[in-house]
């Protein structure tokens, strides 16, 4: 292998990696704001037409369930999608990223973080392990198989608070 094809075999490593971190990334933006103002096309997009969305363990398997196709995951999120919007607040956080690329296939994984509000005002932690393969397809990477396994969760109370952040009094530094 000349230089030229190694040079350019890592360039399309790095390139399908990016591609795959922005697709992950757009998906959490779009559930962050989960509503009846929601691109469901673009959010159904983000999978390819034969994708599978599944909960995994016992815990996500009876609550999520799974779904196969674009169509059927874009119908479970058009569940959350009606008035009044399920999620008062909701911020996904991801971290561990490992991102494998193999030609036009590629495996990521993360552990996410999530804080909820629902619109009951009732709110919720969750941790859970995103294991999910990406394929390119139309010339784009999309999620070809996306599951998530709680690791942990719990109800808590508002995360929001008008209290005010302890600082250091200003007055008394030199």
């Amino acid at each position: 292998m000349s230089t030229v094809q190694a040079l350019e075999q890592r360039l399309h490593y790095f390139e399908s990696q990016q591609a795959v971190r922005a697709c992950m990334n757009r998906y959490m933006v779009l559930c962050d704001a989960l509503d009846a103002q929601t691109p469901l096309d673009e959010l159904a997009g983000l999978f390819t037409h034969e994708a599978v969305w599944e909960g995994k363990g016992a815990k996500y398997a009876k609550s999520f369930g799974g779904y196969r196709g674009r169509e059927a995951i874009r119908a479970m999120f058009a569940t959350y999608m009606k008035p009044p919007a399920h999620f008062a607040l909701n911020v996904h956080f991801l971290t561990s990223e490992l991102i494998e690329v193999a030609g036009d296939q590629a495996t990521g994984s993360w552990v996410m973080l999530q804080t909820s509000t629902f619109s009951s005002q009732s709110s919720h932690l969750n941790a859970a392990r995103l294991t999910v393969r990406f394929a390119q397809e139309e010339g784009q990477w999309r999620m070809s198989h996306f599951q998530t396994e709680n690791l942990f969760g719990r109800p808590v109370s508002a995360w929001n608070s008008e209290a005010p952040l302890p600082v250091p009094d200003a007055s008394t530094q030199q």
